[in-house]
Parts: structure tokens; sequence; C-alpha cells
């Protein structure tokens, strides 16, 4: 009986909060939450294509089909803009990011594809063209960056449609609680109810903030995020989408909370806290509990390391 040996590649990837507030489409933050896939190449003549998802409630939901996968839409994108051909793969998914929650599960399963895609094919992992191509599947550059990057990312997109972000590291003395609402929400959806034009003192006011979120990290004043994370952009309009947000986002300061904020489109909400985060984290979750929605609620640190990977080889009989 003949052995043969194929090669196995394996990325991991974290999940990530974007806008942190008032930074709409160019902070993102990554997360102690981790979508893992691991790519065999099939060498048997006629293998097909496939993809199998493992991963906790309400996280699992990657078709398996090449036609619906994302992943598997992010490796042949990479293809086509590479101009090289994708060898058949099967992929093994295990995901612990919810779907349609405002985590970054897409921008982490599109970063898993098109570092994949490179993998697979023998060429070493672009980051650059990966901030591209996935800047180009997902319409923004903050969540895939900091999947990409890990920490906090500061992005912006060029006129030639190039992207850069640059990376900071997070400081360990804030955690991140994160509240899930039952909810699911497509992004398309949440941006449909955005304003096309908004006041020149909203524009101005977010701007003043989102510089401040950052010159407040780097001076460690941690007491003037809660300023720096109030918008006018985005959130009021979102509300609208989900129940009981209007509440956590007036729900007062106490002690140990910096700031709450919606995450990326919704619908889970993000508060940044150096302390009771429990007690800030059942406060939350009684906001959409009063409109009849179950919550998920988690603890989590920043991911100061973004996409990894590795070669394995596989013994096939």
């Amino acid at each position: 009986m003949s052995v043969s040996r194929q090669s196995s590649f394996e990325v991991r990837v974290p999940a990530s909060t974007a806008n942190m507030g008032a930074g709409f489409d160019c902070l993102g933050l990554a997360l102690e939450m981790y979508l893992s896939v691991r790519a065999t190449v099939l060498s048997v003549p006629g293998a097909r294509t496939r993809a199998r998802s493992r991963g906790v409630r309400g996280t699992s939901e990657l078709p398996s089909t090449p036609e619906q996968n994302l992943i598997f839409r992010a490796m042949r994108h990479t293809a086509d803009r590479e101009e090289f051909e994708l060898p058949r793969v099967r992929l093994a998914v295990q995901n612990e990011i919810p779907v349609a929650g405002g985590l970054g599960s897409s921008a982490a399963a599109t970063v898993a594809g098109i570092a994949l895609s490179f993998a697979v094919t023998g060429r070493p992992i672009s980051k650059d063209a990966t901030l591209r191509y996935a800047t180009e599947m997902e319409g923004h550059p903050d969540n895939v960056a900091a999947a990409l990057l890990g920490g906090l990312v500061v992005t912006f997109t060029r006129n030639d449609g190039t992207v850069a972000a640059v990376r900071k590291q997070w400081p360990k003395v804030i955690r991140l609680i994160v509240v899930t609402p039952s909810l699911k929400l497509e992004t398309k959806k949440s941006r449909a109810v955005l304003p096309p034009m908004i006041p020149r003192a909203d524009a101005v006011h977010n701007l003043q903030r989102s510089a401040l979120f950052i010159a407040s990290l780097e001076e460690r004043r941690y007491d003037l995020l809660w300023d720096a994370m109030q918008d006018r952009l985005h959130q009021t309009a979102r509300q609208v989408l989900i129940p009981g947000l209007a509440e956590v986002l007036a729900l007062p300061r106490v002690p140990g909370l910096l700031g709450v904020a919606l995450s990326g489109a919704g619908p889970s909400v993000i508060a940044l806290a150096t302390g009771r985060y429990d007690e800030i984290g059942k406060a939350i979750a009684q906001c959409f509990d009063r409109h009849g929605l179950s919550t998920t609620v988690r603890i989590l640190e920043a991911a100061q390391e973004g996409l990894t990977s590795t070669q394995k080889y596989v013994s096939q009989k």
C-alpha cells in the first residue's frame, strides 16, 4: 500500500471590531476570538473542492460549496487578480466568530481565503496584496487590516485604490466587553440606513474625536476615551435596526467603564473597561433583554497578533 504526502496549510485569523465609536471606516481592533482554516491540496484525479465547518452555536454557518463559501470566493478573487490557477483543496474550518454579528466574521474569512490562495500555490503571503484584495471584497479596510495585522489599526484608501494601515499596540490594561444580541444584521442592510449627506458640524465632531481616541491611548489619558468614542455619523441611524442600542449608548459612566460603542455595523456592542467587567456586561445585556433579545456576553483581550500561517504535510493512503 503506497502512502503519499499532501501539503496542508493552516491559517488563523482573529475577530475584529471597527469604528470604536467616532472612527468610522478607519479604526479597527483585533480581538482574541478566531477563525482557523486548514486547506489540504488534493492530488487525487477528479477530487472535488469542498469545505467542512465546525464552531460554537451561531458561528459555524459557513457554506460548504465553493460558489457560496466566502473563503473559497476570496481564494478565487486572489487567483484572478494574481492570474494564477488554484489547485483543488479540502477546507477544514473551525470558527469562533459569530456570523453577521459585527465582529469581523466576513473580514476574517476573506483574509483567510486570500492568504490560503497564496499558500496553496507555493507563493509567499503578501500582506500588501492581502490588504488590498480584502478591501476590494469588503468595501472598507478597518476590519480586514485588524484581522491581518492585529492590534489597533488606523487605515485609509488612496485615490488609486491602494490601502495603507498603521498598526499600534493596544494597552493590556484595557479589556473589551462584547455583548452580542440574538439578532443577525448584515453589513449591507446596516449601511443602507446611513444618510448620504452629513452636516459639517457632525463631520468635525467625528474628526476631533477619532484623533482624540489615538491621542488618548498614546498619552494614557484613558479618562478621555469616553468623549473620544462619541459619534454623530452612524450609530444614531442604526438604532432603528437594533432594539436596545439607544439605551446602551445612553448608559451613564461608572467606575471601570471607559466607553461604549456599536461594534462595526452591529448588532454587537463593545465596551472598553479596566474593571467591573461582569457588572458592565450585565448592564448592557439588560438593555437588549428589555426588548426581548437574549445576549451573549464575552470578556476579551485585544489580539496583538493578526494572521498567522503554518504548513504541514498530511499522509494519504
